[in-house]
């Protein structure tokens, strides 16, 4: 399902912030991919990614084309990627606003944490709105763990949902969880096997654009440079 104004929304600044977070292999990097494939079409985005020790995540981004090359950036945290989002935060913010004005106007940053575990959040002065994605061959029991990702995101993801049946993941049971879980905050099951583009996942950031009152007046007709 859809819905639901951001928590976090600041319209002192132009460029709308998401921060995506989950799991080691849940799915963030191939989310952020198919973001871009959806979106950058009629906005402006940049990228950031984060790993320990590794730019790896930004060169498969990089290598897979979905923005020009310059438009994405690594930081390595060299630490748990909770301290680079949540507690410490200069790298990434100073990543984010040297990308963001070098490509001024910027509608859309993307910022992909390293892989962590249930009790990932996000510094609210580094992102407007979080991202959560679980991964369905994780287990069923994933969302009944809670947790501030889970519980606290303003968009949960169960990624992977084409797995379900090889693992033995019961979905309704998985969605019944979240919401259990969560209230009315918005949950999406996705595919990207099925759906490369994300495509509710890429409507409901539309929704978050919207309500921030920036991007709608620069939505674009042609891809970006």
């Amino acid at each position: 399902m859809r819905g639901g104004r951001c928590a976090f929304l600041r319209p002192d600044r132009e460029t709308f912030r998401v921060g995506i977070g989950g799991p080691v292999g849940s799915g963030k990097t191939a989310l952020v991919a198919a973001l871009c494939r959806a979106l950058s079409a009629q906005l402006s985005i940049v990228v950031v990614t984060n790993d320990i020790f590794t730019r790896e995540d930004a060169e498969f981004l990089q290598a897979e084309a979905v923005l020009p090359p310059e438009r994405i950036a690594a930081v390595e945290t060299g630490c748990c990627p909770h301290t680079a989002i949540r507690d410490d935060i200069s790298a990434n913010l100073q990543t984010v606003e040297e990308l963001e004005a070098r490509f001024a106007p910027v509608d859309l940053t993307l910022i992909e944490s390293g892989g962590d575990n249930l009790t990932l959040t996000w510094s609210h002065a580094l992102v407007d709105a979080q991202v959560f994605v679980l991964d369905v061959a994780g287990g069923d029991k994933l969302p009944r763990k809670g947790g501030p990702g889970v519980t606290t995101s303003d968009l949960l993801v169960i990624n992977k949902t084409d797995l379900a049946s090889l693992v033995g993941a019961d979905l309704a049971v998985m969605a019944r969880d979240s919401r259990a879980r969560r209230g009315d905050r918005p949950i999406l099951l996705t595919s990207l096997v099925t759906d490369p583009n994300a495509t509710d996942v890429a409507a409901w950031v539309r929704d978050q654009l919207a309500s921030y009152g920036q991007a709608s007046s620069r939505i674009r007709e042609k891809p970006w440079p």
